[in-house]
């Protein structure tokens, strides 16, 4: 479902050339839980930003779901982040003024979906992250917790096969942080979408399938978890 051939990521600042990412190659399949651990800096979230087309990379190749995305422009990125691809943040990056319900909907509006089906739609997602009750509630009423539940909506809910997850227990205390693992364990368990999670938890991580560990931009060490059984 996500695979890197050799991808490096080199930064231009003020004349130096700093590396982000070195010489990375990466298979992770369909349905796979996969995390990224290692200390700041070492480039599990430049490897997201990639993958995500947030940035680009300065050599090598990234494929997501068949594809090449080499020759994708900005149109492009924004179709596979549309269709393809689903990504949570650390930050929750709802919308202040609009309602739960409202926020999850967007991605489906920048679509051009409308009506019945949106609205059915974003039940549905809510109930999955056991938001239902807070539907009419805007962020600012939530706790942080809620807003993570939110905001995993707002990113399923035009149903990619790649969820993306930078850090989005960063915020959150210990149990929240665990419902919030828990759920996407559920999606890959039930759906058998694609998640890659950047964390700095040793608990996160273990939910997953298995883990990489980075260090100076490079894929050191893969550790496979024996299979877990977590309830939201």
């Amino acid at each position: 479902m996500v695979t890197l051939s050799e991808v490096s990521k080199v930064y231009e600042r003020g004349g130096d050339r700093i590396p982000g990412l070195d010489r990375v190659t990466l298979d992770v399949e369909a349905g796979a839980f996969c995390a990224f651990v290692g200390p700041s800096g070492c480039g599990k979230s430049t490897l997201l930003n990639l993958i995500a087309g947030l940035d680009r990379p300065t050599s090598g190749e990234i494929v997501l779901d068949g594809r090449s995305t080499a020759g994708f422009a900005a149109d492009d990125w924004t179709r596979a982040r549309r269709e393809t691809i689903g990504i949570v943040f650390q930050a929750f990056h709802l919308i202040p003024g609009l309602t739960v319900e409202e926020n999850v909907a967007f991605p489906l509006l920048l679509r051009g979906e409308e009506g019945r089906a949106v609205r059915g739609r974003v039940a549905e997602m809510l109930a999955l992250v056991g938001m239902a009750h807070r539907a009419r509630h805007r962020p600012g009423e939530l706790s942080g917790g809620e807003q993570q539940r939110a905001a995993i909506a707002r990113a399923i809910v035009h149903h990619p096969k790649i969820i993306l997850a930078d850090e989005p227990t960063g915020n959150l205390d210990s149990q929240h942080g665990a419902e919030i693992i828990a759920l996407l364990r559920r999606l890959v368990r039930e759906f058998r979408q694609t998640v890659l999670l950047v964390t700095h938890s040793a608990a996160a991580a273990e939910a997953a399938d298995y883990t990489w560990t980075m260090k100076d931009g490079r894929l050191v060490a893969r550790t496979v978890h024996e299979p877990v059984s977590i309830g939201v």
